[in-house]
């Protein structure tokens, strides 16, 4: 149905095979520092939700980056959101305001009434992920993904974002038994989710737990990791005899990083604060590691792009072993790329990173 796969360095340094370069890609690379998206998200009415639920102007955007860039993977353009909206919670985005749920969860009514939703609801998704795999015509993979139970779960009892999660937190210490439903409710919502696209095309999926470094040690583990501990082992990892890597990014989550590890993901994503040799030595190349450097470093200039590129890569080392084995770097950033990132830069970085990538694997020689 789909054409063979003519870069597959990304996915296999999620699965610690050997690489030619360290492969990379961009959390949010289709976004509004590039000025082809604006154009398109105005084509959709400047709104968007007019541009994730169209598969057309979905598939173009997520496109943009790749014609620019020399980047390994492509990543659906979509919102973690989507699942408690298709849930029936009202999802919309203001301008300037960032999303917003019309029926947050907020008391036992609400949360006994919420349920997994129907998929078909989420139709737009899947229509774009093969659409996706067509336009992409075996260049890249693709990478599918949702938010994490807890992720999600914040946003749905909040009813926005929020920068001290008072809302969800007091419904976590003084009724945790509504929060287990919801994140049960999500757990089977996301790993469903997650599985659709594998089947309309998705080549890898990642979860993203961008709350789970709000929580303190011990709740993490209750209320985050294992919501995304039983997504993982709900996920399909063979689709039409291809293996399918998982990797799950918890912003804030260097202190678990064993933990986190430990859950059967393929890869886990790290944030700027942590250090990637020592993330390597603690996971001993149990895992690929997917990072992580600083977004800001984007809004500097070219040179120091490529040094600050450099010593991410040398922090993670040769990826062959002495032993012959490998470990498993993709580079990407600690999280998201700054709408106010200069497009230029991006060049810089993709240059640098595949450059000095190749000059490890040689000197490991």
């Amino acid at each position: 149905m789909f054409a063979p796969l003519q870069n597959d360095q990304f996915l296999r340094a999620c699965l610690r095979q050997p690489t030619t370069h360290t492969p990379l890609w961009l959390m949010r690379q289709a976004g509004r520092y590039l000025p082809e998206y604006r154009a398109t998200r105005e084509k959709a009415g400047n709104s968007f939700m007019g541009l994730a639920t169209n598969p057309q102007y979905a598939t173009e955007v997520t496109l943009q980056p790749l014609d620019r860039y020399a980047l390994d993977a492509a990543i659906l353009f979509s919102d973690i959101l989507v699942v408690p909206d298709a849930m029936g919670l009202g999802l919309s985005f203001g301008a300037g305001e960032g999303p917003r749920f019309a029926h947050p969860l907020r008391d036992e009514a609400s949360v006994a009434a919420l349920q997994v939703p129907d998929l078909d609801k989420l139709r737009y998704v899947f229509d774009t992920v093969t659409m996706l795999r067509k336009a992409l015509n075996g260049r890249v993979p693709l990478i599918g993904f949702s938010g994490s139970p807890w992720t999600l779960a914040s946003y749905m009892v909040e009813g926005a974002g929020s920068d001290d999660y008072r809302v969800v937190k007091q419904m976590l210490y003084a009724r945790p038994d509504l929060l287990h439903r919801i994140l049960d409710v999500n757990a089977q919502a996301v790993t469903a989710y997650l599985n659709q696209q594998i089947e309309c095309g998705a080549q890898a999926v990642m979860i993203f737990d961008s709350w789970g470094g709000v929580l303190a040690d011990g709740v993490f583990q209750e209320f985050s990791l294992e919501y995304t501990r039983r997504v993982v082992a709900g996920l399909k990892r063979q689709h039409d005899g291809q293996q399918i890597p998982v990797i799950v990014f918890t912003k804030g989550g260097g202190i678990w990083l064993e933990q986190i590890a430990a859950i059967g993901a393929d890869v886990v994503g790290l944030d700027w604060t942590a250090n990637l040799g020592d993330a390597r030595r603690r996971t001993g190349d149990r895992v690929a590691l997917q990072g992580n450097l600083d977004p800001a470093v984007l809004f500097s200039n070219p040179e120091v792009i490529a040094k600050e590129a450099v010593k991410v890569l040398d922090s993670f080392g040769a990826p062959q072993r002495a032993d012959g084995g490998w470990g498993g770097h993709v580079f990407n950033l600690g999280h998201g790329i700054s709408q106010h990132t200069p497009p230029d830069n991006v060049t810089a970085l993709v240059e640098a990173v595949h450059n000095h990538g190749r000059l490890l694997r040689s000197a490991g020689k």
